[in-house]
């Protein structure tokens, strides 16, 4: 199979990289190295069957001769990250709705038709008041005026193109709304959560919670993350699709930062940060997430490999290693009581 990964030098963009390659397939990445590293393609850079192109996805000129190429493509190249949409919120918005349809519009005029994965976000469900997040509730973002929901508004954007093209033009089309990931090569200095609670604890610093920390979350390990995403991808039926991936495990903040402490021995307090603080903006969070699993369930046959404490003990024993090195300059939040 010939595989073209949009975003592929990121979190997740890598990890499928690893696991195509593994399988023998070839492996074409475009990626502007924007959140994105090229230590992260490290390990495949001498595989003849990989090839990377520094590029951005708008501008790049060889995405009609990559994407005729390819049997599948992976749209993963986005601005991502709490901290960059609130200090970039029209980048945003204009990045990730033009890269989308640049990519569809490309695609569809080459006459050769790949199948398309779209990353998607479970921040599309918005304000939901659900138990249980499923595929068929409706799409909604708030009506406060502030730059938080932008990343929200661009991936709406993104599935409704998606899904148009395909309905237009019979490109296959699976749509992947993630829930929260995590695992190896997760950075946090774009606002992912884990590993700056990692961060910490490792370093016997306060682990700085935002809001009450009442607000709960599923985390996904990355590589169950790809393996469901090819599962789904690799189905018999190739109409289009949206599917939650994630994990229906819930967790609060407050003991998610208990978790990660007890796991690495750590003595840290938790302290509460106001949003204010946190993110410079009255931040609207949302309260509780958590994915319907049923339909990737239903559709394929797969299966957690890791649990969240498999994972946690993973990126603890890397932090570790890696502090155990000359000591880098981090971003710390002033953490007072409440």
């Amino acid at each position: 199979m010939h595989v073209l990964i949009t975003g592929g030098a990121g979190f997740i963009g890598s990890h499928l990289v690893s696991l195509h390659l593994a399988r023998g397939d070839k492996v074409h990445v475009v990626d502007d190295l924007s959140t994105g590293s090229r230590s992260n393609l490290a390990p495949f850079e001498s595989n003849p069957s990989f090839r990377f192109d520094e590029a951005d996805v708008l501008t790049w000129p060889l995405l009609q001769q990559a994407a005729s190429w390819a049997d599948r493509i992976y749209h993963l190249a986005a601005v991502v990250g709490v901290y960059r949409v609130i200090a970039e919120p029209t980048r945003v918005l204009a990045t990730n709705i033009a890269a989308c349809e640049r990519l569809f519009r490309t695609v569809a005029a080459g006459g050769w038709l790949p199948q398309v994965i779209v990353a998607s976000s479970s921040e599309v469900y918005g304000h939901q008041h659900e138990d249980i997040l499923t595929e068929t509730l409706d799409l909604s973002v708030s009506t406060r005026v502030g730059t938080r929901w932008n990343y929200s508004v661009s991936k709406i954007a993104d599935e409704a193109l998606a899904l148009s093209y395909a309905q237009k033009f019979g490109i296959p089309v699976l749509v992947a709304r993630f829930f929260n990931t995590i695992g190896p090569r997760q950075v946090g200095r774009y606002g992912m959560v884990v590993p700056r609670f990692v961060d910490q604890a490792v370093r016997g610093e306060p682990i700085t919670v935002y809001g009450d920390g009442e607000q709960t979350r599923s985390f996904c390990d990355v590589r169950d993350n790809v393996v469901a995403m090819d599962m789904l991808a690799s189905r018999e039926n190739q109409d289009a699709l949206v599917a939650n991936i994630g994990n229906d495990r819930e967790i609060s903040m407050n003991d998610l930062a208990k978790l990660v402490c007890e796991r690495a021995g750590s003595d840290s307090k938790i302290c509460h940060v106001p949003y204010l603080k946190a993110y410079g903006e009255d931040f609207e969070d949302i309260k509780r997430r958590r994915p319907s699993l049923e339909r990737l369930r239903t559709l394929t046959d797969f299966k957690h490999r890791y649990t969240l404490e498999d994972t946690l003990d993973e990126l603890i024993l890397a932090r570790r290693t890696a502090l155990a090195g000359t000591e880098h300059g981090h971003r710390t939040l002033v953490c007072h009581q409440s």
